[in-house]
Parts: structure tokens; C-alpha cells; sequence
């Protein structure tokens, strides 16, 4: 009977830490496109984008978020700097950095994550060169730069592939909005512009 009873609590023991456990750490890859929109549709253009993340969940339904947004080429700037070493390629680049927090909501034996958040974010669009090596880095007196401060709201789900719940995929939708300001970028005028974009990524996910 003693026995019984201490295999009985065992198991019930086992099922509530089972029930209680949820990964905190978790690292995001994602791919996808980034549109801009409103105003800023008459300066940049759709175009492929990558995304890395870090959330630490502290809570069973909140995440603490930090992350970095890449576009590549939404301004089209296509040139090139005459450096000592021949023309270098010139490109531009759009990055975001999400900082903020999401509440999860946990369904089908914590296996699927239903997720909504906000933050802030600095957003900074660079003109750079494409360097000849590795191991040589060339100044860019020429290329350009705008940066402003903003918001961003989230939403999405993931959904873990394994029993151990440490490899996820999913989908995230990001609205960025905020302001730009500095050189000109493209067709961007060298004057602050009210920014918005929108991006869509497919994610691969890490959790421990």
C-alpha cells in the first residue's frame, strides 16, 4: 500500500513539473519580406529581409524581446566608390532593432504558442561598401545614413517539432512605425519622413 501511494504521488509530481515547465531561453532566425508603407512607399520598395531574436521568458505567458531586423536594397541605391584598390560596389541596408516584450499563449500541451507584443525600436538606414576582403576594411566618406527612433507591434504563432520542445517554426507579422532623419538614401529626401513597414518572416526557433 506504502509502496502504491509513493508511485502515485511520484507520477503526480512528475505531471505537474511537466505541466509547469517552459523553455526560457529562446533564440529566433527568420526570413522573409519587408514592405514599406504609408508615406514611405514613395521612397523605398518590397524587398527580402532577415531577422534575429532573442527572448528570455521569464513568465509562462510573458517574454522579455531584442532582436535585429535586416532589409537589403529597399532604397536601390546602385553605385559605386572609387577606392585605391578600384570601384567597390555600394548598397544600402535598412536595419531595425526591436526591443520589447510579448504575452504567449500557450495551447495544445504548451506544443503551439499563440503571441502578441509592442516595443520600441531604433531604426537606421546605411549606405555600405562592399569591402575587397576580410581582412582589409576601407572607409566610405561618401555613403550615407539616416536614423530615427519608433514603435512596433507583433504577432504570430510557433509550434514545437520535437517532445522536448527545443526546435520550433512559425510565423511572425511586424508592423515597425516611426521617423527617419539625416542624409539622403535613394529617393529619400535628406529631411525627416514619417516611416512605416510592414514584414512577414517565416522563423526557425531554439529553445532551452
Amino acid at each position: 500500500m506504502a509502496m502504491r501511494l509513493i508511485a502515485l504521488l511520484g507520477a503526480a509530481s512528475a505531471a505537474l513539473l511537466g505541466q509547469s515547465y517552459y523553455p526560457r531561453h529562446n533564440f529566433t532566425f527568420g526570413a522573409g519580406g519587408a514592405s514599406p508603407r504609408a508615406a514611405l512607399r514613395a521612397y523605398f520598395q518590397t524587398r527580402p529581409a532577415l531577422s534575429f531574436a532573442y527572448g528570455y521568458r521569464f513568465l509562462r505567458n510573458v517574454q522579455a524581446d531584442v532582436g535585429l531586423d535586416t532589409v537589403f536594397g529597399a532604397a536601390g541605391v546602385r553605385d559605386f566608390f572609387e577606392s585605391p584598390l578600384g570601384p567597390l560596389r555600394i548598397r544600402d541596408y535598412q536595419f531595425l532593432i526591436p526591443f520589447g516584450g510579448r504575452a504567449i499563449l500557450p495551447l495544445a500541451a504548451e506544443r503551439l504558442l499563440v503571441f502578441g507584443g509592442a516595443g520600441g525600436a531604433y531604426l537606421r538606414y546605411s549606405e555600405l561598401i562592399r569591402q575587397p576582403s576580410d581582412y582589409l576594411r576601407i572607409d566610405c566618406p561618401v555613403c550615407g545614413s539616416r536614423s530615427g527612433w519608433g514603435y512596433y507591434a507583433l504577432a504570430g504563432l510557433a509550434v514545437f517539432v520535437d517532445r522536448g520542445r527545443h526546435f520550433r517554426t512559425g510565423l511572425n507579422a511586424k508592423m515597425y512605425r516611426g521617423h527617419t532623419e539625416g542624409d539622403p538614401l535613394g529617393a529619400a529626401p535628406g529631411l525627416r519622413t514619417r516611416d512605416q513597414w510592414l514584414q512577414i518572416y517565416g522563423e526557425f526557433g531554439l529553445s532551452f
